[in-house]
């Protein structure tokens, strides 16, 4: 290849590096916003037949009155929800089993992310074969209560994916990284490319 070739093939190389990434980032942002604009279509809502003039669209709503269901269900747990009301409603939940399951499922894991107890914020480096080394998280660092003293939880995210896979590992195969968290999620699901 010429030197004309080599320099249009690294001139696009290093486009696609910066287009991409945002054009992705831009796409995924408005993909989100259309979606939840759909599902909380202002037409329905007032009962608006959208094929007339009183018609409205307006871009962003749906995410906008999300964003202050949110906001407000926050606020109100936060000064309006006792401790005896918060015990009642987990009471509830409890009788009603699949809801039970599906409500502490998605509980649990939303609280990994953003709660007071994150889940994800001790990042490690595990030997798992041989020379082999994978990055995970430690989620529970003592098992003796289920009859495995020594060992651990550490649950490995996929990249360039928010799923994962969890693992039982024995302590001293574990070692804790000096990284943040944040640094070390994006690492991994970036598959490792990214720079920090």
């Amino acid at each position: 290849m010429n030197r004309i070739g080599r320099a249009f093939v690294n001139y696009m190389i290093k486009g696609l590096l910066i287009v991409l990434p945002i054009a992705l980032s831009v796409f995924i942002v408005v993909w989100g916003v259309t979606t939840v604009d759909s599902w909380l279509n202002v037409n329905n809502i007032l009962g608006i037949d959208p094929n007339t003039d009183t018609s409205r669209n307006i871009p962003g709503l749906g995410l906008a009155l999300v964003i202050l269901i949110i906001l407000t269900a926050g606020i109100f747990v936060t000064y309006f929800v006792t401790e005896p009301m918060y015990n009642w409603f987990q009471r509830i939940l409890n009788r009603l089993p699949i809801l039970k399951f599906i409500y502490s499922s998605i509980k649990d894991l939303t609280e990994a992310f953003v709660g007071d107890e994150k889940k994800f914020n001790t990042p490690v480096i595990v030997e798992v074969e041989g020379d082999m080394k994978r990055i995970g998280f430690l989620t529970q660092s003592d098992l003796t209560s289920i009859g495995l003293p020594g060992e651990s939880i550490v649950y490995f995210p996929f990249s360039y994916s928010f799923a994962g896979q969890v693992y039982v590992v024995k302590n001293e195969k574990i070692k804790l990284l000096e990284m943040s968290a944040a640094d070390a999620m994006k690492l991994v699901v970036s598959g490792g490319v990214t720079h920090f």
